[in-house]
């Protein structure tokens, strides 16, 4: 048997943009600590939902 090593790399910064636009809106909103700790938990499920509909067709009318 041959081991196979598998080596991943990530090159991308969009986490730390992420992060960055997290922070902003806590900021910009002046949010408290706690409600920026739900916001971190909650936006991302808001985020996906409003994403997942994204390439699909409109509802037939």
């Amino acid at each position: 048997m041959s081991k196979e090593r598998v080596h991943i790399e990530q090159h991308s910064g969009l986490g730390l943009l992420w992060l960055a636009g997290w922070l902003f809106t806590i900021g910009y909103n002046n949010l408290s600590f706690w409600w920026g700790v739900l916001a971190l938990i909650i936006w991302p499920y808001f985020l996906g939902v409003e994403l997942a509909g994204m390439g699909t067709e409109p509802p037939a009318e």
